[in-house]
């Protein structure tokens, strides 16, 4: 018997490993394909693809909004020369490719396939997954394009496309990865995570280009990306309580018969939230219990597994980091004997309890959410929002009082000099010519290429659009014909429209604990040598829809008193100072979390001063390297807060002292 510690004729039986994956890319195609193989050669299983934001947001890199991000957290993919690069030499027949897409996976699995018939690989054989989950991008990561409606009619057209035509793909990875790094409890992830995956469902069984008999296959085929944070006894009853409800949901709801189509097929990035910039070396250990929790329960692993290098909180991992945080997978699959037994937590009661908690609580909150609609629903009323919100706050609350501990930051702090690398090369930096050389390359293809079939076929995907026809096939014709991200964007927002989902953060100020009292008289002292309540604007210019600090600036500025302007994400410079302008602020707060810092700084703060509005004291949030910090300071930045400083009352209390130094310079 495999995994029962039962000895075979060479010893004992061990299951298989998971796959594992580095999640990269960067800069060009060209390096991350060299990077991809590098890695590959070192012992990686499987690739797990990085796009930038403009790629994921379905801008061309020469879009205004894409100013400063190409090529920063991810590969810029423009067209299907970019993914010919990127798998230059990847045989994608053999390859499992995981690629973290969601507004525009239709388009960059239609790219996929163009570039794999190229190969002369079997459509049949192609195994991978897009991330797909557009529900979670309205509540956590930002990278939405389209309304609900559409937005979830282009994922069921991929589900539906993929179950007959690419039978071995994911055509969804139902996220709750960033639902956790968005502050959400286990049990909100398990409830919003299932509610996404019945919505996707229930969409796809209404879709009709489904047949009834071939349902149970699609069911079977639907994945999930999940997160493990470090409290792992409780992660691990997580993922045993993930199981059991997808196989109670799949049984029920969807009368599906066959066990092996009801199990819960998952992936998963650990935890990147807890991830601390000061004493970054104890993340190494963070990175190994989040691990152990998603692969120590053999009836609830993980089937494909990805780490965060130990220097993420301080920006982009090198080459060297990746394979370190490889090495530990490699380790724990090898060179342990994890593999040969069976489920060690089977009969234990406390798992069995923590479980079946989990499990309780988590069927209410998917009955309330079915009360109102299902997840759809959810988030269009803000309620999954304003939740995620709240417990990231009620988070954050804890490790500023210091009731949840935090090695290194609010406890423990004191520390040896690091002999790991910390000054100049810690961490890898994209070449500062990136984005001109995507540009001008872009700008060329455009120019060489046969753009009569290119119009063609983008009017036949804007009639599929429009007539209701699944969007894949006229997708790969775009693809093939050489159509740009931004023009099947275009095409596509043009029939579709936008949308801006809810913020989560509502205008009532709430009792905050701490120190906010005194914070607040501040605020109320300040108000009154202005005349008016103190107002402060904190706004995202670029792509980067990672707003979680963002709305928790925003929240703690309104609990202290403070008139607090928040639109959301995906602004531009320019539109940032308007509302600075129209709306007559005292201070700013730029929150990037992208690397795009430097550039979107600078044009903010050039626009402020030619607006005549360079007296207003703007402040800084994100991952900033120190080196990074002198330019903001030349542009003339006020104060920047990166991850260490975790005090947001503290924070609060500087922008109130700015903007009182500000009004007594002006007198």
């Amino acid at each position: 018997m495999s995994g029962n510690g039962e000895e075979g004729k060479g010893g004992p039986v061990r299951d298989k490993p998971w796959i594992f994956r580095t999640y990269a890319g960067h800069s060009t195609a060209k390096a991350s394909n060299e990077l991809y193989r590098t890695n590959l050669s070192r012992g990686q299983t499987g690739l797990s693809i990085a796009f930038d934001l403009p790629t994921q947001t379905g801008y061309d890199s020469d879009h205004v909004l894409a100013k400063g991000e190409v090529g920063k957290v991810g590969v810029p993919v423009s067209h299907i020369g970019d993914m010919r690069a990127l798998f230059d030499g990847i045989p994608m027949e053999q390859m499992n490719t995981s690629m973290t897409i969601n507004a525009t996976a239709a388009w960059l699995l239609a790219l996929y396939i163009a570039v794999a018939d190229e190969h002369g690989a079997d459509r049949a054989k192609l195994q991978g997954t897009v991330q797909n989950d557009i529900i979670k991008e309205y509540l956590s990561r930002g990278t939405y394009v389209f309304p609900p409606a559409p937005s979830m009619r282009l994922l069921t057209d991929v589900v539906s496309y993929t179950y007959t035509e690419v039978p071995k793909w994911n055509p969804t990875n139902v996220c709750s990865y960033h639902l956790q790094e968005a502050g959400a409890t286990p049990v909100q992830e398990l409830a919003f995570a299932l509610a996404t995956a019945q919505s996707v469902l229930d969409r796809v069984k209404e879709g009709g280009q489904v047949p009834e008999k071939d349902f149970a296959k699609v069911v079977g085929r639907i994945s999930f990306f999940v997160n493990a944070g470090v409290r792992f006894i409780t992660e691990i009853a997580k993922m045993r309580a993930f199981v059991d409800l997808w196989d109670e949901i799949c049984r029920d709801r969807y009368g599906v018969e066959d066990a092996k189509l009801r199990r819960f097929r998952y992936g998963v990035q650990v935890n990147s939230l807890g991830l601390t910039e000061q004493q970054p070396e104890n993340n190494v250990y963070r990175i190994l219990l989040e691990m152990l929790a998603v692969t120590l329960s053999k009836n609830a692993r993980a089937r494909a597994v990805q780490l965060p290098a130990w220097n993420e909180a301080l920006g982009l991992p090198r080459p060297w980091d990746q394979q370190w945080s490889l090495r530990a997978q490699q380790i724990l699959a090898y060179e342990s004997d994890l593999l040969e037994y069976a489920d060690i937590f089977d009969g234990s009661k406390v798992m069995e309890a923590k479980v079946e908690a989990l499990k309780a609580e988590a069927r209410e909150e998917l009955a309330r959410i079915e009360e109102m609609g299902g997840a759809v629903a959810a988030v269009e009323s803000a309620y999954m929002k304003e939740r995620l919100v709240e417990s990231n706050s009620a988070r954050l609350e804890e490790i500023e009082a210091g009731r949840q501990v935090v090695v290194g930051v609010n406890k423990y702090e004191e520390s040896s000099p690091s002999p790991l690398s910390t000054g100049a090369g810690s961490i890898h930096v994209v070449d500062k010519g990136v984005e001109a050389e995507q540009i001008a390359a872009l700008k060329k293809w455009r120019e060489t290429r046969d753009n009569d079939a290119v119009a063609a076929a983008l009017a036949d995907l804007r009639a599929a659009a429009k007539e209701g026809r699944n969007i894949m096939e006229p997708s790969i014709a775009c693809a093939k014909a050489g159509v740009t991200t931004g023009e099947w964007g275009t095409a596509l927002r043009e029939t579709f429209g936008e949308y801006r989902a809810p913020t989560g953060v509502s205008s009532a100020a709430r009792n905050a604990p701490g120190d906010l009292d005194r914070v607040r008289e501040m605020v109320n002292a300040v108000s009154s040598k202005l005349g008016r309540k103190l107002k402060f604007l904190v706004g995202k210019p670029g792509l980067d829809g990672h707003s979680n600090g963002a709305e928790q600036i925003a929240v703690r500025a309104r609990d202290s008193g403070m008139d607090v302007v928040y639109e959301g994400i995906r602004l531009t410079p320019e539109q940032i100072v308007k509302a600075a302008q129209d709306g007559e602020v005292h201070v700013i707060g730029l929150s990037i979390l992208s690397g795009s810092h430097i550039s979107l700084v600078e044009d903010v703060m050039t626009r402020l001063k030619a607006a005549g509005l360079d007296t207003i004291p703007v402040v800084v949030g994100g991952i900033i390297p120190a080196d990074d910090e002198e330019k903001l300071r030349a542009a003339g930045v006020s104060a920047i807060y990166t991850p260490k400083d975790f005090q947001i009352n503290d924070i609060m209390a500087e922008v109130v002292r700015l903007v009182d130094y500000n009004t007594e310079e002006a007198a």
